[in-house]
C-alpha cells in the first residue's frame, strides 16, 4: 500500500465520522465546556419588574420639573424588599440598587444628587429625567425567549445567563468516549523500575490529555504485552464499554512483533488505510470496528503526539460537535531549510515575534521522533510540504501551533 498524503488521510478519516447525536441532561454546574444540544429559552422575565439601577430616591419626574424641587420621603425599598404602597404627588421613596420601583414612580434621583432636609424631606440638586436609572421589566430577556442556541460551546457567560433564566440542568451532547491502548513487552508504567530492555510508557498521558482537551472522555486500557490474546481482550473491553474511538499506541506496522493491526483485523476491523506520507508519524493506521473508529498511532512519542494533533483532535471535535481548532498559521523561518523528500515534514521549533508581529520559527537541529524533551520545549511545527525546495532564511512558511 502506497503512502497516503496527509490531506487525503485527514479527509478520509473525517469523511466517515458523524457527530454523536446522543443527548444527556446534566447539572448546570457541570456544563462548562459542553455543547448545548437544545435551544435554551428563558423560564422567566429578567428583570421581573421595573428596578432601580442606583441607590437614591424613586419619584415621579413630573414632581421635579427643575432643580430645587422638594419631596417628602414616605418609605424605603431595598433588593428583596419592595415598598408596599403607591407613590403620590410630591412624594419619594428611598430606594437601593435592585429594588422594585414603587408603583407610581418613573425615575430615580441618585443619592448624591439629593439634599436631605428636616422633616423627612429632600431637595433635588440635579435635573431629573424621566426613566433615568430605571431598568425596565424584561430589559435583559423575556420569558420564552431563546437566549442560548443549540450547538453553543458553553462557557462562563452562558452558564451565568442560563442560571438567571432559572435552568438547574441543561441538555448537552454526549462526549466522545476514547479507549487508549498501549502495547509492548518493553513498556512499564511511571514509577516502576526498568529492566535492561525496558522503558517507561509515556504516550498514553499526552494522548489522554489531548483527548480531554478536545472534549473527550478517556478509557485507559493500560499496557498489554505483545500477545494476540491480550490485545484481543483489550479490544473486547473497548467494545463492551461502547468506546466511540479506539486509539492504539504502537504495534500497528506489520513486523514480527507488531500484532495490533492483525489482531484488529481478526476481530473484524475494516482497514481504511495505513502508512502516511509524513515525518514523524508514517505508521498511522485508520479503520473501523463496527461503529467504533480505530486510530493506530505510532509508538514513537513525538510521532504519537504529532499525529494526535493532526488526526485525533479534528476527529474528536467533529464527533463532539465542537468547532475546528485553528492551529495552522503563517510564520517566517529563521534558518535556511533543506529541500524535502516525498514525505511532509513537521519540524519542532521555538517561536518569537519580529518587529512587525510576525511569528519567527527557529527549528531545532535534532528532529528524531523519540526525543520528547525537544517537543516539550517547542512552540510550533514548521510544515515542509513533500518535495519542497530549499527555503532560505527569512522566507514565509506554514507553521502548526502546539499551543494555539
Amino acid at each position: 500500500m502506497s503512502l497516503v498524503p496527509v490531506s487525503e488521510a485527514k479527509n478520509r478519516l473525517l469523511g466517515k465520522a458523524n457527530p454523536i447525536e446522543a443527548i444527556e441532561t446534566i447539572p448546570l454546574g457541570d456544563a462548562s465546556g459542553r455543547v448545548l444540544a437544545a435551544d435554551l429559552a428563558a423560564r422567566l422575565t429578567q428583570p421581573p419588574f421595573h428596578a432601580s439601577a442606583m441607590d437614591g430616591y424613586a419619584l415621579r419626574a413630573s414632581d421635579a420639573p427643575s432643580i430645587g424641587a422638594e419631596l417628602t420621603v414616605i418609605g424605603s425599598a431595598a433588593a428583596g424588599h419592595a415598598f408596599d404602597g403607591v407613590l403620590g404627588a410630591g412624594e419619594t421613596v428611598r430606594i437601593f440598587t435592585g429594588a422594585p420601583l414603587p408603583e407610581g414612580a418613573d425615575s430615580i434621583l441618585i443619592q448624591e444628587d439629593a439634599e436631605k432636609l428636616d422633616g423627612g424631606r429632600i431637595r433635588t440638586k440635579f435635573e431629573v429625567t424621566k426613566g433615568r436609572h430605571v431598568r425596565p421589566r424584561g430589559q435583559d430577556f423575556a420569558e420564552g425567549e431563546v437566549v442560548v442556541s443549540a450547538g453553543t460551546l458553553l462557557d462562563f457567560s452562558h452558564l451565568t445567563v442560563a442560571a438567571a433564566m432559572n435552568h438547574p440542568t441543561v441538555e448537552v451532547y454526549r462526549r466522545p468516549r476514547v479507549a487508549i491502548l498501549a502495547t509492548g513487552d518493553e513498556l512499564l508504567t511511571p514509577g516502576e523500575t526498568t529492566g535492561p530492555a525496558q522503558i517507561i510508557a509515556s504516550n498514553t498521558f499526552g494522548v489522554a490529555a489531548l483527548v480531554r482537551d478536545n472534549g473527550g472522555e478517556v478509557l485507559d486500557l493500560g499496557i498489554v504485552k505483545d500477545r494476540p490474546e491480550d490485545i484481543a481482550a483489550a479490544i473486547d473491553r473497548a467494545r463492551a464499554e461502547k468506546a466511540d474511538v479506539l486509539v492504539t499506541l504502537g504495534g500497528a506496522s506489520v513486523g514480527d512483533h507488531d500484532l495490533v493491526q492483525s489482531t484488529l483485523k481478526s476481530a473484524g476491523m475494516q482497514l481504511d488505510f495505513w502508512r502516511i506520507a509524513m515525518r514523524p508519524g508514517k505508521p498511522l493506521m485508520v479503520g473501523a470496528l463496527g461503529d467504533m473508529r480505530v486510530l493506530g498511532l505510532p509508538g514513537n512519542p513525538v510521532a504519537s503526539l504529532v499525529t494526535s494533533m493532526l488526526f485525533l483532535e479534528p476527529l474528536l471535535r467533529k464527533l463532539g460537535h465542537l468547532p475546528d481548532r485553528r492551529r495552522e498559521v503563517q510564520g517566517i523561518t529563521l534558518k535556511t531549510l533543506a529541500a524535502n523528500d516525498q514525505r511532509q515534514d513537521y519540524l519542532r521549533s521555538t517561536l518569537t515575534r519580529d518587529s512587525d508581529g510576525n511569528f519567527v520559527a527557529d527549528s531545532f537541529q535534532k528532529q528524531d521522533s523519540s526525543m520528547m524533551k525537544i517537543f516539550a520545549h517547542s512552540d510550533a511545527l514548521i510544515i515542509r510540504p513533500p518535495h519542497a525546495p530549499e527555503l532560505p532564511a527569512g522566507s514565509p512558511c506554514p507553521i502548526l501551533l502546539i499551543r494555539p
